[in-house]
């Protein structure tokens, strides 16, 4: 592999796993635009270079190709969507205990809804690894007659027309049955990982 290749696949990691855990939502789109834009530049490159060296083709020429057209195709497919589904399994893992005691914080009332506009919002310490997504905030929402609640951390605040997705504890036997209803519905992009945990997709 050259260099110049090594030095784009290594960009493209970095850029995949800041995409995921560290840029705001709203810094998103127009991040993944510019690579796309980037990525696209550089395969068209790659093929012309290709047309015009056909006669003697080097080496690092018929590897360069190959790499930038499965580099683009996995960042503009979907909106990034293969690189994000591998890292969400890992990020559930590694932050699995983290996020368990965040829950227990909520739930004994240590961490509470924090920013002035009372929407919900718990804005957690920035501190890796990073536990919900796009900003590192929380959604409590508290079920007041039947003292229970909803804990949102996000994996992917979306954006255009993109749904948002969370992993999502409950103890509210209401909001189970929306979320069980919601996995009959579209199996494929909700699911329930344990009890009183789910990832949902959802639409606001």
């Amino acid at each position: 592999m050259t260099k110049k290749i090594s030095i784009l696949v290594i960009t493209w990691l970095i850029f995949v796993f800041a995409y995921y855990f560290y840029l705001p939502y709203f810094v998103q789109p127009f991040s993944w635009l510019l690579v796309c834009i980037i990525l696209l530049f550089l395969f068209v490159r790659q093929v012309t270079k290709t047309i015009t060296e056909r006669k003697n083709l080097k080496e690092n020429r018929i590897l360069n190709l190959p790499t930038t057209f499965i580099l683009f195709f996995l960042i503009f497919y979907n909106f990034n969507k293969i690189p994000s589904s591998i890292i969400e399994k890992v990020d559930r893992t590694i932050s699995y205990n983290k996020r368990k005691q965040i829950v227990e914080e909520v739930l004994s009332e240590k961490l509470r809804p924090n920013t002035k506009m009372n929407n919900g919002i718990c804005k957690l310490s920035f501190d890796f690894p990073i536990i919900s997504n796009g900003g590192n905030d929380i959604w409590i929402y508290k079920n007041k007659t039947e003292n229970t609640k909803t804990i949102k951390f996000w994996i992917s605040r979306g954006f255009f027309e993109s749904p948002q997705t969370y992993f999502i504890f409950t103890n509210d036997n209401e909001v189970k049955k929306q979320y069980e209803k919601q996995i009959k519905i579209k199996p494929e992009s909700n699911w329930k990982l344990e009890e009183n945990w789910y990832r949902i997709m959802e639409r606001d």
